[in-house]
């Protein structure tokens, strides 16, 4: 057995896995069955950087105040995930938590904040195991 840190079981089909839970969040008003049962989920849906279509995502957050963080991990991949370039050409976007709906603004963790946030999301230290680069910690503010 390797004691390397082993990336996620991610299903063959991530974008019909997220549509199914994409649909199942709305349809539930947040709260998913099965092994993503009781977890803190929200959909993030961005603006496409080059496509500028409407792109929903479902990440894991942490409360941060009256904020939320998420990481730009995609499971320790070795580039960040779609969304956050979408964030970086567009930080506003809108997110879906339980039954609210609102929009934020999005900006990555200044390096002092970072700390304070790493200790919240207990699962960064894992996902940055994975990979050499740094993963982004994103600040999401309600406007």
């Amino acid at each position: 057995m390797s004691s390397q840190p082993q990336r996620p079981q991610i299903p063959p089909d991530m974008k019909a896995f997220n549509a199914k839970l994409i649909q199942e969040f709305r349809a539930t008003g947040g709260k998913l069955s099965g092994p993503m049962e009781g977890r803190q989920l929200l959909l993030l849906t961005t603006t496409g950087s080059k496509s500028f279509a409407p792109r929903t995502v479902v990440v894991g957050y942490r409360s941060y105040g009256d904020r939320y963080a998420i990481i730009a991990s995609d499971n320790g991949a070795p580039k960040s995930p779609h969304w956050f370039a979408n964030l970086q050409a567009n930080p506003v976007a809108n997110v879906e938590v339980g039954a609210e709906n609102f929009q934020v603004k999005a900006r990555v963790a200044d390096p002092a904040e970072r700390t304070e946030l790493a200790k919240l999301i207990e699962y960064l230290d894992q996902q940055q195991k994975l990979t050499s680069r740094e993963i982004p910690i994103v600040v999401l503010e309600k406007i």
